[in-house]
């Protein structure tokens, strides 16, 4: 009874295995769910052995009843039952999209339906990880879009099962939450890096690291003008944190950074800090690619106290220790 029992769908993933790791450290149980699309069982593989943690091997697309899992049973869920839902389930791939576009397209309708559903029936406080793309392509507003700013995205383009999808769950979310009264949060999540990010799957900064590592140039899609914007993974879960004990009602909230950064500046970087120096090329950026919005943070500095901490060379540095470490277990798909 003294510890809270909480539910990460995506468990496995990138940012969804640093959340675990730090709802446990709190002292919480946490149930991990995931399917292993894009996920990886060596982001879990520490946890496993905690009393605290229980991973279920399943799809949220489909209806589940956490109840019937015999794993289960030592948290008590029919009597104590779930506090916390963090719903981040949802294939990244960016390269592999087309592989994964059905499995988006529901896991932003019917797995947010199913992760909905246990929130009314535990009266469970649930948070959405949505995403940046919600704004559409960026604007030229130099404070950044707020939350209150609508974006335009084209709901018939080859990636709209992940933006207009992303849309669409904040919609149930926000539904659910004005007839069931749950307290269901939208977190925005812009573009965030760090260890335990797939490779080979078109993520810019784990590929970069890749490339500089094994001698190979790098490929920017764009010009010498591309920029971005990074936050480490570290400082997005302690958003979520934040975000998830804030008040009821507190309406969608940007995690993510505003500051400007040349890719280029960030890929010459990367060869510094791996003390490896290769070229620099440059493609056409595909048609699906568009410029991300920079986040305005005024709402989760005033409101979470939360802005990013981690600096970009430390997380760099990071990034590229794990990737060095894990390399031959990574590439070989282990």
């Amino acid at each position: 009874m003294d510890k809270k029992t909480v539910l990460v769908t995506g468990g496995a993933g990138f940012i969804g295995s640093f959340l675990c790791e730090a709802l446990l450290k709190e002292g919480n149980r946490v149930i991990c769910i995931d399917n292993f699309s894009t996920g990886h069982v060596h982001n879990i593989e520490p946890m496993l052995r905690n009393p605290d943690f229980q991973f279920l091997r399943l799809d949220i697309n489909e209806r589940f009843d956490l109840e019937a899992f015999a794993e289960l049973e030592p948290f008590k869920v029919k009597f104590l039952g779930i506090q916390e839902i963090y719903h981040l389930a949802m294939p990244t791939a960016v390269k592999g999209y087309e592989q994964f576009k059905m499995q988006i397209l529901l896991a932003n309708s019917a797995g947010v339906r199913h992760v909905l559903d246990a929130a009314v029936k535990y009266k469970s406080r649930v948070l959405l990880a949505s995403a940046g793309t919600v704004y559409g392509s960026r604007a030229a507003d130099p404070d950044g879009v707020d939350e209150t700013e609508l974006g335009i995205v084209d709901h018939l383009n080859s990636r709209a099962a992940v933006n207009e999808g992303k849309r669409f769950a904040e919609t149930m979310f926000a539904t659910y939450g004005d007839v069931y009264g749950i307290d269901a949060k939208i977190a925005r999540i812009f573009r965030t890096y760090g260890p335990r990010m797939p490779l080979f799957q078109g993520h810019q900064i784990p590929d970069f690291v890749l490339n500089v590592l094994d001698g190979k140039a790098l490929t920017i899609m764009g010009d010498s003008g591309s920029t971005t914007a990074l936050v480490y993974v570290t400082d997005i879960v302690d958003g979520l944190l934040r975000l998830m004990r804030a008040e009821k009602g507190i309406g969608p909230v940007n995690l993510g950074s505003d500051v400007n950064l040349k890719i280029e500046d960030v890929a010459k970087k990367i060869m510094a800090i791996a003390e490896r120096e290769v070229g620099i090329t440059y493609e056409p950026q595909l048609a699906h690619m568009i410029p991300l919005a920079l986040p305005n943070l005024h709402k989760s500095k005033d409101i979470l106290g939360w802005l990013p901490l981690v600096r970009l060379d430390d997380g760099l540095k990071k990034t590229i220790d794990y990737v060095r470490a894990n390399k031959l277990l990574l590439t070989n798909g282990g």
